[in-house]
């Protein structure tokens, strides 16, 4: 299977695409699984609402995968684990890839794999550990026509409120997705910058590839789809939303809302509608 064939069963016919990160638990942090617990009904929640993707690491594509019928969303398949989301850096960070990914990632039938790119203040050692992932894994992406989403993450420093809070600057984050282009990605996965408006330069720098926006941590719905639209408006190809939707109390309803949005251009008072 070549690799457009599979990037055409991630995007639809617009270009767009909407996954759905659910593979939080892969990180060892408590925090994580609030909505998540039970994946296997949370998975088929968000089958139900039908978006293009859902994320799930190695362990637990089967959840998605075993479900009957020809419609259920492409698989992007996860393939690097770190410890690095705590309030605290361990003495020793890692950010680790699992053997073999890509054709992991093929014999699960996945459409993509994804994998991290870490900025992190205080631990130079990830980013190394990134870049090495990285390369080795376009080889084995090349060979098996596996698209490679990158994943560029700058943190505030994880004593202010963890790993997993996001340096929007765009003056960081334009550099590392140049960064992950260089280093030969298919997709795109990025941070919203602080100032919505100024995305229009991520999607830039990132020459033609793809750009995919991470949703982060849980706000409310009048914001998530204001965010969205905005993002949509200046040329990014879709959205990975995690929390923002596993920890919504309708999962379905925001799941339509939001491809309503990525898909339709729809509004976000248009988009509410779908939560009442």
């Amino acid at each position: 299977m070549s690799h457009q064939s599979r990037f055409n069963r991630l995007f639809g016919a617009d270009g767009k695409c909407f996954d759905v990160a659910i593979d939080h638990g892969f990180f060892n942090e408590n925090v994580f699984l609030p909505g998540i617990e039970n994946l296997e009904a949370a998975v088929r929640t968000v089958v139900a609402a039908g978006p293009d993707a859902i994320q799930l690491t190695t362990g637990q594509a089967r959840l998605l995968q075993q479900l009957p019928g020809r419609q259920k969303p492409s698989l992007v398949l996860r393939v690097d684990v770190a410890n690095i989301y705590g309030k605290t850096l361990p003495t020793t960070p890692f950010s680790r890839m699992i053997e073999e990914a890509a054709l992991q990632a093929v014999q699960h039938d996945a459409a993509c794999v994804c994998v991290n790119l870490f900025q992190i203040p205080g631990a130079p050692i990830v980013h190394d550990h990134c870049v090495d992932n990285i390369c080795r894994l376009k080889v084995e992406c090349d060979r098996y026509g596996m698209p490679m989403m990158i994943e560029p993450l700058v943190f505030q420093p994880n004593e202010k409120s963890g790993g997993y809070m996001v340096d929007g600057d765009e003056n960081k984050i334009m550099p590392l997705v140049r960064q992950a282009v260089e280093l030969g990605a298919s997709i795109i996965k990025a941070d919203p910058t602080d100032d919505v408006s100024l995305y229009h330069r991520v999607v830039e720098v990132a020459c033609g590839i793809p750009v995919l926006v991470r949703g982060g941590g849980r706000v409310s719905d009048e914001e998530i789809l204001k965010r969205t639209k905005a993002l949509m408006d200046q040329g990014v190809a879709g959205i990975v939303y995690g929390r923002n939707v596993i920890q919504h109390p309708n999962p379905r309803g925001i799941t339509r809302a939001l491809m309503a949005v990525v898909h339709d251009g729809a509004t976000p008072e248009a988009a509410l509608a779908f939560l009442s």
